[in-house]
């Protein structure tokens, strides 16, 4: 494979960056980034660093700044909404031991902000802001993709490999799809909708019930009928992060509605009212201005990720909910395939891309979209209403007070994430490319 193709990788979320950087890291020496923002601003919420995610990211060489930053989970607590009671607690302290490092959670930006770093010191990869995809020409024999600046003409880019790491929103996704006349990925409208919400510690202090969830280093999860809490510390304990999963009633139907909108605090603070008097404290500590909602939206398993010399990367192919906490993880492991499939490839022949990319589809898509499912799955046990359903569930959290059974709350049961966290995606691409490759 000839090191000095040129790759074009649409879009720097979690995937685009990671993707980058993996092929930096392989010594690809032509790696071009178009991002329609600005500047990479990174905001957002807490993330969970899982095991799985941070082994990639300590191989890519980023995982020291933000191993500072993060906070060490040593259990989790599943807790009843409207009376605080505690349903189980499942101890976490023996991930590291098991898979080499420990549950972490931090801050979004700390992990986009590192990975970001990351390919800045890295002299191959170039970005270009402020630019989206206005079309792809043609995906055969090699891709030809229109870019437009946001204050300039458009222009053509020629490129030997095309990554489409630009979300569930994707342009790229929706070319190819229409190149090889199959539908549209379906929107699927999963009527839930998030809350994202940073305290600072300075907030909570004057409470001492809520100044010992920022201390403790645990993750708890509160449920109720349609609804759930998911709260952890980060920053160095500097901050509390919650995030939230209820119906969604703020957005309009249409798929190509905006994904965020201005929150109400009333709304919000009525969606939980009849959670426990710790929780509407808490939120009641959000400022009036600063609420903002998300729309979970996810799509339909597609046919293919790969067309040619071209790839779907990330939620560009597989968005998630995020009540496993895989999105950004599989988006990176993604990253990761890639950078090992294109390294082994035998030569830069568009025959030989494509089945290289093949191989990387092989290895990715059914865990992904298994991952997917398993998500969308739990979501649905932690918001069971009254009835035997909810009855048998809160039995089976019961039975873990006995050390009996799988934990109801799939993101802490030990055989889930034994298949999570225990994957080594790069270590499989390695010792499977050989065999892959040969029988396309």
């Amino acid at each position: 494979m000839d090191k000095n193709l040129r790759i074009v990788i649409v879009g720097a979320g979690m995937g685009g960056l990671a993707t980058a950087l993996a092929l930096a890291k392989k010594g690809f020496t032509q790696i071009e980034v178009y991002e329609t923002a600005s500047n990479l601003g990174f905001v957002g919420a807490g993330i969970q660093l899982a095991p799985n995610m941070a082994r990639i990211l300590d191989r890519l060489g980023v995982w020291a700044d933000i191993d500072r930053e993060a906070v060490v989970v040593s259990e989790t607590s599943i807790r009843q909404g409207d009376e605080d009671k505690e349903l189980a607690r499942v101890d976490l302290g023996y991930v590291k031991k098991q898979y080499g490092y420990p549950h972490m959670v931090g801050h979004r930006a700390s992990l986009a902000g590192s990975l970001y770093e990351g390919c800045k010191n890295e002299p191959n990869i170039k970005f270009y802001f402020s630019t989206s995809v206005e079309d792809v020409e043609s995906f055969l024999p090699k891709p030809s993709i229109i870019m437009k600046p946001r204050n300039g003409e458009p222009y053509t880019v020629k490129a030997d490999i095309l990554l489409g790491a630009d979300g569930i929103k994707s342009n790229t996704r929706t070319a190819m799809l229409k190149e090889i006349n199959a539908p549209d990925a379906k929107v699927l409208d999963t009527d839930q909708a998030a809350y994202r919400i940073m305290l600072r510690r300075e907030e909570m202090a004057h409470d001492p019930e809520l100044l010992q969830l920022i201390d403790r280093d645990v993750v708890t999860r509160w449920i109720g009928e349609k609804r759930h809490i998911i709260a952890y510390p980060v920053s160095n304990k500097t901050i509390y992060n919650i995030s939230t999963a209820q119906p969604d009633k703020n957005f309009a139907a249409g798929p190509s509605a905006t994904y965020t909108t201005k929150g109400s605090k009333s709304a919000m603070l009525g969606t939980f009212g009849d959670f426990c008097p710790m929780i509407k404290r808490m939120l009641d500590l959000v400022p009036d201005g600063d609420v903002c909602e998300w729309k979970l939206r996810v799509h339909s398993p597609l046919p293919t990720w790969v067309h040619g010399s071209f790839a779907l990367v990330g939620d560009a192919c597989h968005p998630t909910l995020p009540h496993l906490a895989q999105g950004a993880a599989q988006a990176i492991e993604d990253a990761a395939v890639l950078g090992v499939v294109l390294d082994k490839c035998p030569d830069s022949g568009p025959e030989s891309i494509n089945k290289s990319l093949r191989v990387y589809q092989e290895l990715r898509k059914d865990r992904a979209e298994t991952l997917v499912e398993l998500a969308a799955a739990n979501g649905r046990d932690l918001h069971l209403g009254a009835g035997s359903a909810k009855e048998e569930r809160d039995k089976k959290f019961a039975a873990l007070k006995d050390k009996q059974g799988a934990v109801p709350d799939k993101w802490a049961d030990a055989d889930v994430q034994k298949m999570i966290y225990g994957h080594d995606c790069m270590k499989e691409a390695e010792e499977q490319y050989q065999g892959l490759f040969a029988k396309l």
